[in-house]
Order: structure tokens, then C-alpha cells, then sequence
């Protein structure tokens, strides 16, 4: 069983990780650094998307291809730009690529890790294609569900306090989870009818929002990105399915 689940986990984590690195490279990376062109200040005419955000922080995300509000970030304002140590970030460039193979790998084998558990737990028979049904599961569990509240981000956008994010951001996870739970396996109405009113409340509660929206970036660039970014995450939940369930299968018979 141990080897199932590890092995399976980390053959499935590795191969996705990089795979899906290479499909950033044509989705979500060429919108980031055009982003950040805008943040520093290299496009003229960037003022002119935020005229009344001069003088208000902006979080710069560190440009990692997660989606989820736990990344690295450095807060600034046009002081900071002016003086003062800025947050580490990985430079353009080979740096940057590696990062990001790097954490996506990362993400990768941990949820690889929970889905070849949930296998495991369940008792049925899994292959590739029942594989991608539970990544599914997952993709709407950590990507899909929070996106209706905090979508992906460009660099430069405003953005609320980071810990209320995170906090939203678990806490509409955790419930989306169950909730899928409830429906799947709920045989009854009541928990079907329950299930749902739990995916519902994070979305009734509300992510927390900035005080002001906008940012430097076009509007337009900004919700190419959200869209990328969410597309890009569902491809890596359906490969991450389908080689977990495969590796795992495969396992299981030798």
C-alpha cells in the first residue's frame, strides 16, 4: 500500500509538475511579464487603468503559476519604488522557469499525494480515466470554488489584507470539499440538500475585497490572465488524474 500510494504520487507529481510548466510558458508566463511591464512603469500610458490608486499599496505577487493566495508577495507603494528593500523575487529568465517547475512539482506530489489517498480510502479499483474524475473533484475543491471569490491575479492588482485571503481561501476549500462529499456520497436528500448550503456559504459570507479595485495592468490583460490561469489549472488537474490513477493501477497489479 505504501508504495502504491508514494510511488504513484510521486512519478504522477514529477511528470505533471513539468509538464504543466512547459504549458505556462504559452498561457499564464507571456501575461505575467507584460503585466509586470505595467507595474514598473515601462508602458507609458500604465497611470492611466488606475488614476486613483497613486498613493495606495499594491501587492506584487512573485509571479508563481498557483493560483492560490499562498504565494510569495512583496507590498509596495510609489515610496517603496523610490527606497526601501523590496522582497525577494526570482529573476527573468532561467531563474524564474526553474522556480516554477520547481514549485509546480511541489504541488504537484502533494496533491498527488491526496488523491492516490483518497484511492486508497475508497477501496475501488482506479485507472486513468476514474482518476481524472476524482482531479475533477479536486479542481473544483482548490481552484474553480475560490475563484468565484479571489480570482488569480496579475502583479499590480489591488487586493485585501493577504491573511483574510488565506483564511477565505481555506475555509471555501475545506467547505467545497465537503460539500462534494455530501453529494457524491450522500444517499439521502437531506444530505444532498445540506452538501449544497455548505458549498453556498463561503460564497454568501464573501471573500474579503479591496478597498478600491483596479490596478496598473489593462483591465483586458488582467481577466485574460484569470482565465488563463483557471483553464491552465484544469489541465493540470485532469493530467495529475490521469497519471495517478494510472501509476496507481499499474502498482496495484505488480
Amino acid at each position: 500500500m505504501f508504495k502504491r500510494v508514494f510511488g504513484a504520487a510521486f512519478a504522477a507529481g514529477i511528470l505533471t509538475g513539468i509538464l504543466i510548466s512547459g504549458i505556462h510558458q504559452f498561457t499564464t508566463t507571456p501575461i505575467l511579464l507584460e503585466a509586470e511591464k505595467y507595474e514598473q512603469g515601462e508602458h507609458d500610458h500604465s497611470q492611466a487603468f488606475a488614476p486613483h490608486l497613486s498613493n495606495q499599496p499594491v501587492l506584487e505577487s512573485a509571479s508563481f503559476s498557483n493560483d492560490t493566495p499562498f504565494k510569495i508577495y512583496k507590498a509596495h507603494s510609489d515610496a517603496g519604488h523610490e527606497g526601501g528593500d523590496e522582497a525577494w523575487a526570482p529573476e527573468d529568465g532561467i531563474e524564474r522557469t526553474l522556480y516554477t517547475v520547481g514549485s509546480e512539482i511541489v504541488f504537484g506530489v502533494a496533491f498527488a499525494l491526496m488523491l492516490t489517498a483518497a484511492f486508497t480510502v475508497h477501496g475501488v479499483p482506479v485507472d486513468g480515466r476514474r482518476g481524472v474524475l476524482w482531479a475533477m473533484g479536486g479542481f473544483a475543491v482548490f481552484t474553480l470554488a475560490p475563484a468565484l471569490g479571489l480570482p488569480p491575479e496579475v502583479p499590480g492588482s489591488m487586493a485585501a489584507d493577504l491573511g483574510g485571503r488565506q483564511i477565505w481561501w481555506l475555509g471555501c476549500a475545506a467547505a467545497t470539499g465537503v460539500g462534494l462529499l455530501l453529494l457524491v456520497f450522500g444517499n439521502r436528500l437531506p444530505l444532498i440538500v445540506l452538501g449544497l448550503l455548505i458549498i453556498a456559504a463561503p460564497h454568501v459570507i464573501g471573500a474579503p475585497q479591496p478597498e478600491h479595485f483596479g490596478g496598473t495592468a489593462p483591465p483586458e490583460l488582467a481577466g485574460h490572465f484569470a482565465a488563463a490561469s483557471i483553464v491552465t489549472k484544469a489541465i493540470f488537474w485532469a493530467m495529475l488524474g490521469w497519471f495517478s490513477g494510472t501509476f496507481y493501477k499499474k502498482l496495484a497489479d505488480s
